[in-house]
């Protein structure tokens, strides 16, 4: 939903720097890369130790690098491996984030209801961008665009969560990884709904 929103007022700050950062000899598949290794590296450092603070603002911090990449990859040009490089360290920074919180939450918190919720996030994050994959394979990959919470939702709700309990508000991880979980589920029934409205349409 943010994307739809938000997409072209950023596309006006980070393009700018994506070009320059082309310019200066850096690739997209190369930004991707840091992004993604710091990101896995900082939420499995920071979580599972009950360090939420320093994992929220880290991850974060190397999420935010997934927008240069796109900037650059507009001003490079995007390829083929460029765009499958991406979604797949998206979806192994997606799998590394819930995993560490559900860490967290067995080992640190000890609320096995959050370690549910966060690996339900875990698991209806990887099987919603999976739908939106397949879709596209079959020719349906428009129908399977959008829903209530796509990966930047995503990816802010649960950190909110963690910033908030590292802050020290109690059950703030719980919350929104519940919610999280209810709004993917939605999320999930949307897009299967869509693709389904989408095939019917193209056998009449």
């Amino acid at each position: 939903m943010l994307n739809i929103f938000a997409r072209a007022s950023v596309s006006r700050v980070t393009d700018p720097i994506g070009a320059a950062l082309v310019r200066a000899g850096l690739t997209p598949n190369a930004m991707t890369l840091i992004g993604t290794a710091g990101a896995i590296a900082c939420s499995l450092a920071f979580f599972p130790n009950g360090m939420l603070l320093a994992g929220t603002f880290t991850v974060w911090g190397f999420v935010m690098l997934d927008l240069l990449d796109g900037a650059m990859a507009r001003a490079k040009g995007s390829t083929p491996f460029g765009a499958v490089l991406d979604a797949t360290c998206d979806r192994l920074v997606d799998g590394a984030l819930f995993a560490a919180i559900a860490w967290w939450a067995f080992t640190v918190d000890d609320n096995p209801r959050t370690a549910a919720a966060a690996l339900l996030c875990l698991v209806f994050a990887q099987v919603i961008s999976y739908v939106k994959a397949r879709a596209e394979a079959s020719g349906f990959g428009d129908a399977a665009n959008g829903g209530l919470i796509e990966r930047a939702e995503r990816l802010i709700i649960a950190l909110v969560g963690t910033g908030l309990q590292g802050l020290g508000l109690p059950f703030a991880v719980e919350v929104s990884q519940w919610l999280l979980a209810v709004l993917s589920a939605i999320t999930l029934l949307q897009r299967v709904v869509a693709v389904s409205r989408a095939a019917k349409g193209a056998s009449l």
